[in-house]
């Protein structure tokens, strides 16, 4: 993959990006409708491919938030047409990667020193390229470590990409605003958490020792002494990116060891540490050649009170939807519905997430679920497209959810996505 020599860092080149991108979508449209006029039986289904493209090639160019926003998007098998979840998965971990002088720059600003003179070998080309980083080899002393380098400009434009990026997603994919705006603080504090490898490094480290005890998952060691707030160092663990395993049929036995190590892992962080690591998708996880779960990847951290985890979790008691007084309540607590809510407004509210939460639950409702299970996720699948086109829902003056419940939300969708392709049975008790 060709490297990139320089990434837009400054709010006017950024936004020239943004805008460029922006004609080259309405020429889009305008292809589109001049099909239309020559062929009336004419889908969306090359306008899809097109705007895709073009959308991620910019996002890809200008890297950081504007990337992982549409990372975040493509996990979204509801929201987002299929053309834009294949190009928009390619942000977990095959973005371009930057030209190798931009990451001697940056060691010398972090280190004083070059890669080569800090390491004894260290490769000039990127393992792998995410949306908010890259990933070199390196050796020294014998040992092999993967050294992770942040993005040029990637802390500094969080605030401006997302501003930028509001007009795209509010068109384009016909995002509720208020719930947009309701939300988008949350994603622009774990985005700007996610610029600063030395908080990464500190979780880190601390995650993966409470969490060392889980059968069949591996944490790298962290190495504080070749870090910094821009780069991160830890072991380099071999093995294949899950993603790249997925392409694949996983044999039934394989594919249970490692579902269940992803759940033991997400549940003892969800329900002992209150820390979650929440940001789910196949980029951030290695299958070792011994067949364990490496977990590779603490940028994006979700903690959480004691009491958002009481009022959240209550949604998995199995008697909760047939107790109307406390679900009422349960949805109160969670900002589902409101007290200036007509009646009419109340009960569509309460009916439409009575059904999720069914739907969302059901693999809690015994030890065990087959995450194969099509007709359960196409059922999820079918239900998500009816709720996205709902006008109430779209133009609802209030968010329908606390913002604390977002990244919880998302890292339940993630591992659900990732079980379901491993087509994994679990014991899911907790």
């Amino acid at each position: 993959m060709k490297e990139q020599e320089r990434i837009p860092t400054t709010k006017v080149q950024r936004a020239g990006k943004f805008i460029t991108t922006g004609a080259k979508i309405g020429t889009n449209y305008l292809k589109h409708y001049g099909r239309k006029l020559m062929d009336s039986e004419a889908t969306k289904e090359i306008l899809h491919q097109d705007n895709a493209r073009d959308i991620y090639k910019s996002l890809s160019e200008l890297k950081g938030s504007a990337l992982k926003v549409a990372q975040m998007l493509s996990m979204d098998k509801n929201l987002l047409p299929s053309a834009y979840q294949q190009q928009f998965s390619m942000a977990q971990y095959s973005a371009p990667p930057l030209s190798y002088p931009l990451v001697v720059k940056t060691f010398h600003s972090s280190f004083g020193k070059s890669p080569e003179q800090l390491f004894d070998t260290f490769s000039r080309s990127a393992n792998n390229a995410a949306s908010m980083g890259q990933v070199h080899r390196a050796t020294k002393s014998g040992k092999q470590f993967a050294v992770k380098i942040q993005y040029p400009g990637v802390g500094d434009s969080v605030k401006s990409d997302l501003a930028m990026v509001k007009p795209i997603a509010l068109k384009m994919f016909e995002l509720n605003p208020a719930e947009y705006d309701e939300y988008i603080a949350e994603v622009e504090a774990r985005m700007l958490e996610e610029t600063d490898y030395a908080l990464e490094l500190r979780r880190s480290m601390e995650l993966s020792t409470k969490s060392v005890h889980i059968k069949n998952v591996i944490f790298p060691t962290y190495y504080p002494e070749f870090s910094s707030s821009k780069i991160l160092t830890m072991d380099w663990i071999d093995g294949k990116p899950l993603g790249e395993i997925l392409k694949h049929p996983v044999e039934k036995e394989s594919a249970n060891v490692l579902g269940q190590a992803l759940w033991d892992f997400y549940h003892f962080q969800l329900h002992t540490l209150k820390a979650v690591h929440a940001d789910p998708h196949p980029g951030n996880f290695l299958v070792t050649t011994s067949g364990k779960l490496g977990i590779i990847d603490f940028g994006c951290v979700k903690t959480m009170t004691e009491d958002f985890h009481k009022k959240y979790f209550q949604l998995l008691d199995p008697s909760l939807l047939a107790d109307t007084a406390r679900l009422e309540k349960a949805f109160y607590d969670l900002k589902f519905i409101y007290k200036e809510d007509t009646a009419a407004e109340r009960a569509f509210f309460i009916d439409i997430f009575s059904k999720l939460v069914d739907l969302l639950s059901r693999p809690f409702q015994n030890s065990s679920f087959d995450f194969s299970d099509k007709t359960y996720f196409d059922t999820i699948y079918a239900f998500g497209e009816e709720i996205s086109g709902m006008k109430e829902l779209r133009k609802s003056k209030k968010a329908r959810g606390v913002k604390d419940a977002l990244y919880i939300n998302r890292t339940y969708f993630g591992l659900y996505n990732i079980l379901h392709d491993l087509k994994a049975t679990i014991q899911t008790g907790y």
